[in-house]
């Protein structure tokens, strides 16, 4: 039955399409409107064009930050500008996302991911940081913890990706992606009124989805490539789907922030993090979604700036 509706679904999107179809917004375009004077750049595997920012102390501890899905570097904007005065803080657009734009190689899976964010760090010959992420970000943030503990001085988990669902369904914007015919109308229309609808179940404060920040994240997914690419990406199947369960071995120090009416990833999972990451400390905010970076900015980067205290005092092992 839930099949047949998004078929349905689908046939009437697909005869709307003389209507309803929307160019993609060309990159030169875009990047004028979402650059900053801190953005920069760099060429790294796959000939992948990636979009970061490199700010704060130069000569201070790194922390790099790994967006969620569909999101943009953007998101961490209210960290940065807690965190700039007294850390060098790096963040940057996973490919297929914001000024980023697809890859040559159309491969967008957590494997692919984890390799980006060692590109980058290789790329400011970082050898060592403390890496956070949000959601699918939190995910690779994890999987790199693994991949490379040599280098994670600490990990950030923000309401983070990882652990598979045993009931539940994926939020309706993956659902009508993965969906046959739905999901190609999809990657050849505008969804700016999606995007809104999703951005306000994520998060519990309504006032926070401005019309600003629902135009970014639309201009975003309609740069020349990306809405394909988010595609592709979306119909993958897992990377690695028992990954997860080697998560115990993390050695890094982990500071777990979550809000705890997240929607999309339950706070189950938080204390499943906290749990089985020996040390690990849990903060989690009642009454906030799925961004809690942004939602609570200043309670949150007040917590990551004592962890980046903590973390950096010590000695290297």
């Amino acid at each position: 039955m839930h099949k047949r509706f998004l078929a349905l679904i689908g046939v009437a999107l697909a005869g709307m399409m003389s209507v309803a179809c929307s160019p993609d917004l060309p990159r030169a375009v875009v990047e004028a409107r979402y650059t900053s004077p801190t953005s920069q750049f760099i060429t790294i595997s796959d000939g992948v064009r990636l979009h970061v920012r490199d700010e704060g102390k130069r000569d201070a501890p790194v922390l790099i930050l790994a967006h969620g899905s569909n999101a943009s570097l953007h998101t961490w904007e209210p960290w940065v500008g807690q965190l700039k005065d007294s850390w060098r803080v790096i963040s940057f657009d996973f490919p297929a996302h914001g000024l980023t734009g697809p890859s040559k190689s159309g491969v967008y899976s957590g494997t692919t991911y984890v390799q980006v964010v060692d590109d980058l760090a290789q790329h400011f010959k970082v050898d060592r940081f403390v890496l956070g992420g949000n959601s699918m970000g939190g995910g690779v943030a994890w999987r790199y913890a693994l991949a490379h503990p040599e280098k994670v001085a600490g990990l950030i988990l923000v309401d983070a990706a990882g652990y598979p669902r045993d009931t539940g369904k994926p939020p309706l914007i993956f659902r009508l992606a993965r969906a046959p015919i739905v999901g190609d109308v999809f990657s050849r229309v505008s969804t700016k009124g999606m995007i809104g609808s999703n951005l306000r179940q994520v998060m519990v404060d309504d006032n926070l989805v401005t019309p600003e920040m629902v135009q970014r994240y639309h201009d975003l997914l309609m740069r020349e490539g990306n809405r394909q690419a988010t595609l592709t990406r979306m119909r993958s199947g897992p990377d690695a789907p028992s990954a997860y369960q080697q998560i115990p071995t993390i050695t890094a120090p982990t500071l777990v922030i979550w809000g705890e009416a997240d929607p999309w990833i339950p706070f189950v999972d938080a204390k499943r993090f906290a749990q089985e990451i020996k040390g690990a400390k849990l903060v989690s905010y009642p009454n906030i979604g799925h961004l809690p970076q942004e939602e609570v900015a200043l309670a949150t980067a007040k917590e990551v700036d004592a962890f980046l205290q903590q973390v950096y005092s010590k000695p290297t092992p």
